[in-house]
């Protein structure tokens, strides 16, 4: 780097950019473009559903590395489903459909990308994006609390208008600030407690960093029913 050249502020940092297949998949371009900006290696992976909204050509030129498909497609590796998380700093999966959530609850490993996040032992960072009605659902809300439980940070979902139609809780983070997130997380101070692997076991729940789904608190003046995530 020539002298006086400004460094990124991830510069360095290997991550892994899961993107799963809903509409928000455009704005993982955007991400992917950010993350180099900062000097970051990414390394795109990305599903079966997610190829219907973006091409893996488009994220090679972005990231200049390989995109990851498949887990019996040699790219660089024989164990594509292995090798590009060993030596990863984070996983960030953006968006994360409430389906592939689900299946990060129940611990599948039947694809790719959830085989990477199965044997991650960094930090795995979740951004979900979906309907209002999908993420309000005690099935996706418990499965958010799973995913907490594991270590796993919630970035989001923010609240707006959706490419459905409607309004509320749902959309994606914008890009920015899922990458100001991130640069966050790499600058805070190490605490000499804090486990570094991803999977620090129950006991991560309260030290988890989450942006999704609200706190239980006791009801209010609107009552016991009013819906969660709000």
């Amino acid at each position: 780097m020539e002298q006086g050249a400004a460094t990124g502020r991830l510069a360095g940092k290997r991550l892994i950019l899961g993107v799963s297949g809903g509409i928000a998949a455009y704005k993982a371009c955007d991400l992917a473009s950010r993350l180099v900006k900062e000097q970051a290696v990414v390394t795109a992976v990305l599903t079966r559903a997610a190829r219907r909204f973006v091409t893996p050509c488009s994220f090679q030129a972005l990231t200049g590395r390989p995109c990851v498909t498949g887990m019996f497609h040699r790219i660089q590796s024989a164990f594509p489903h292995l090798d590009p998380v060993r030596e990863a700093d984070l996983v960030v999966i953006a968006p994360a459909t409430a389906n592939l959530m689900a299946r990060l609850a129940a611990g599948l490993a039947d694809d790719v990308l959830t085989a990477l996040c199965l044997s991650a032992r960094c930090p795995v960072v979740v951004c979900p994006a979906m309907n209002v009605r999908m993420w309000e659902h005690p099935a996706t809300q418990r499965n958010a609390r799973t995913l907490a439980g594991f270590g796993y940070r919630l970035f989001g979902p923010a609240a707006g208008a959706l490419a459905c139609g409607e309004t509320g809780v749902g959309r994606m983070l914008e890009p920015s600030d899922i990458v100001e997130e991130i640069c966050r997380s790499f600058a805070a101070p190490p605490a000499g407690a804090r486990e570094s692997a991803a999977h620090a076991g129950p006991g991560a729940k309260g030290r988890a960093r989450r942006h999704g789904p609200a706190r239980k608190r006791k009801a209010g003046p609107a009552g016991p029913n009013s819906p969660a995530g709000k």
